[in-house]
């Protein structure tokens, strides 16, 4: 069995809602803590083997699968989450704009407010990053065609008289 789905087996599969609560609330601690780290020692890339760094950061190998899970869309090169067991080296090279982006796309505050990112983006930067964010969440409506406005066909009958009937 993989070590990603042993992480979607552990996160996934939880008994009752307060058992979900405490796992969320236990994992999203250690997430934040990596997180932390990376910002604060301004670590571009993550390199080594699955099992060495999960011990580096007092986590299982499933809590930091979770992690590496949550950072793939934020890497400058793909990688195969599926192939990654405890053993594998990994190397992940981060590009923190988009990880700033998609920490806003999913609602993160308690990571993409955390104090490292004053040192890896500038305030102007983090903006126009959020700027960009909610331009991708505003929805454009067409203008609608009323049933006595001219029919866009160009027959210069009403729409409702035209095209609407």
């Amino acid at each position: 069995m993989s070590l990603l789905t042993e992480w979607r087996a552990l996160s996934e599969n939880l008994e009752t809602q307060e058992a979900e609560i405490k796992f969320w609330e236990e994992y999203l601690k250690v997430e934040a803590g990596i997180y932390n780290e990376l910002l604060n020692k301004k670590i571009e890339v993550i390199e080594g083997k699955v099992a060495d760094l999960a011990a580096s950061h007092d986590t299982s190998v499933e809590y930091f699968m979770g992690f590496i899970d949550g950072i793939s869309e934020s890497l400058k090169e793909e990688i195969v989450l599926e192939e990654i067991e405890a053993d594998s080296e990994i190397s992940l090279k981060i590009d923190f704009e988009k990880l700033y982006f998609n920490m806003l796309n999913v609602e993160a505050e308690w990571l993409y407010t955390l104090p490292g990112w004053e040192e890896i983006l500038s305030a102007e930067k983090r903006k126009e990053i959020e700027k960009a964010y909610k331009k991708t969440k505003t929805v454009v409506k067409e203008n609608r065609v009323g049933r006595n406005d001219p029919c866009p066909c160009g027959s210069g009958k009403k729409y409702k008289k035209c095209c609407g009937k």
